[in-house]
């Protein structure tokens, strides 16, 4: 029994609903430090605001997998997880702009956040269910489109509405402009509207089907690299993994004490202390033959395949970079290009619009090549597309420093384009063979900790390496995040690429 090979707009259909995500994704990453600096936050404050978003997608992705691979109702598998996402994050959208203080601000961020991800991690395994692997690739690129359209339109927003339409881009102190309140609005109804359209315009194999074709899978993948459950090898494994964990955050967590250290730092390692603890209770219940969710969650995490080991330094000095640039590129390029801090100034928010233009250029650049760089691939193969487009990207964010005019900051721009459409279907070209089809939600739920891990990191260590060694100067994070893309491209060619992907179709 083999799955149906779809048409080009069944597979449109099935991926329509990122143009929504994305799009209040974009919003999100463009104007969310905007408007936190509008409301009162310092530079280095800024970082541990967005704390909230990472942490929600550490949380959120992994559960939200699990419970997807194990549902079934009227609409589905998975299509219900992104109508619920897609309301809760639309109604965030309309909140998020007319937040009266910093910590309502960042309390929204929060949600919004985890709504978003309860849309958006269902997405990748939606593709593994419906499409046969020669098209998985398709499926990814169709996906890639989606999402740089959707941020293109998202990005621009208050540019448009500024200078098309004539709406306000300043306000009073601690008011949020007109510009990005109506962008917001728009964002919010479009996240809906896209999400509806898969999920009335798209299907879903029945659980009687789902599971022949996992057995053929498991048959075609042939030795899955998962250890058995109850195997008191892996049971020590991971009883001694958490352990190691704890002491390492107890112990660096004591250090930042006694040297008084940033408070930020607490939250990295605290962590690493909770993520120990887990694993210790899980390995403890393992012993005594639970088996329930929980422990099959901490297990899996233990058990990853091979190349999503690999794969995951990838994309941790990837997404590292990404969230330097989110968080930093508004405070750099108004402060360093512009030469302004004043953020109720027109200069101050002509720059903060200007850096919507710049996301949209490299989102329209991330759309124009999603389909290119399969094509690419077949040539020279996915370990080296990958590593050109990561290289270019790092190159175009360690030159912003070298630019005085706004006009050349188009440029790097393309760089990291080329890179942000790559991180966004490469990787997954390269995993999806790897991951048994029984857990293929959960495993890209958790394949997304190391999406979040390193914005985690970067939201606790930027702010403080910004404020100590470049003197609050925001343009050198973007330095930093340069160059981590470039060794995240490195990493790349560790990656085995025994799983045959098809390219072209």
């Amino acid at each position: 029994m083999e799955k149906r090979k779809l048409s080009f707009w069944e597979i449109w259909n099935m991926s329509f609903g990122f143009l929504g995500i994305q799009f209040g994704f974009a919003l999100q990453n463009a104007n969310t430090s905007r408007i936190f600096e509008t409301l009162g936050a310092k530079v280095d404050e800024i970082p541990i605001l967005w704390i909230a978003a990472p942490v929600t997608g550490l949380v959120i992705q992994p559960i939200i997998g699990y419970f997807s691979d194990r549902t079934w109702t009227r609409l589905g598998r998975r299509r219900p997880y992104f109508l619920i996402g897609a309301i809760l994050s639309s109604i965030a959208l309309f909140i998020m702009p007319n937040s009266p203080t910093l910590w309502i601000a960042a309390g929204t961020l929060w949600i919004m956040d985890a709504s978003i991800n309860v849309s958006m991690e269902p997405f990748r395994a939606f593709v593994g269910d419906n499409l046969p692997t020669k098209q998985r690739t398709l499926g990814f690129a169709m996906q890639s489109f989606f999402i740089g359209t959707g941020a293109v339109v998202g990005s621009l927003l208050p540019y448009l509405f500024t200078n098309l339409f004539g709406v306000s881009n300043t306000a009073a102190p601690g008011i949020i402009p007109d510009s990005v309140k109506w962008s917001f609005y728009i964002g919010g109804v479009v996240f809906l509207l896209a999400v509806l359209w898969t999920v009335f315009k798209s299907k879903e194999y029945s659980p009687e089907e789902l599971h022949a074709f996992e057995q053929q899978e498991k048959e075609a993948l042939g030795k899955v690299e998962v250890e058995d459950f109850e195997t008191k090898k892996n049971i020590n494994k991971q009883i001694g993994l958490g352990f190691f964990m704890t002491f390492i955050g107890a112990l660096v967590s004591l250090y930042i004490y006694e040297e008084n250290l940033t408070k930020e730092l607490y939250i990295l390692f605290i962590g690493l202390i909770v993520i120990g603890i887990l694993f210790i209770s899980s390995a403890v219940m393992r012993n005594k033959k639970v088996k329930n969710g929980f422990t099959i969650i901490m297990t899996d995490l233990l058990n990853m395949p091979t190349t999503m080991k690999k794969l995951a330094l990838v994309q941790f000095f990837s997404w590292f970079a990404l969230f330097s640039m989110w968080i930093y590129t508004t405070q750099a390029v108004t402060g360093h290009v512009f030469g302004t801090t004043d953020t109720t100034s027109k200069l101050y928010n002509d720059a903060a619009d200007w850096v919507s233009v710049l996301f949209t250029v490299y989102n329209g650049v991330a759309a124009a090549v999603a389909f290119l760089l399969p094509v690419v691939a077949k040539k020279v193969g996915i370990r080296m597309t990958h590593l050109l487009a990561l290289i270019a990207g790092g190159i175009g964010l360690i030159s912003i420093y070298f630019i005085g005019d706004k006009g050349v900051l188009l440029l790097p721009m393309i760089g990291v384009g080329i890179a942000w459409a790559s991180i966004l279907s490469m990787p997954y070209a390269m995993l999806s063979g790897s991951l048994p089809a029984a857990k293929m939600g959960y495993y890209m739920g958790v394949f997304n900790f190391f999406v979040v891990i390193p914005q985690i990191v970067a939201a606790t260590i930027l702010g403080f390496i910004v404020k100590q060694f470049f003197d609050d100067e925001p343009i050198y994070a973007l330095i930093i995040g340069g160059f981590s893309m470039i060794i995240a491209g490195l990493l790349t060619l560790r990656v085995n690429e025994r799983t045959k992907i098809t390219i072209n179709e």
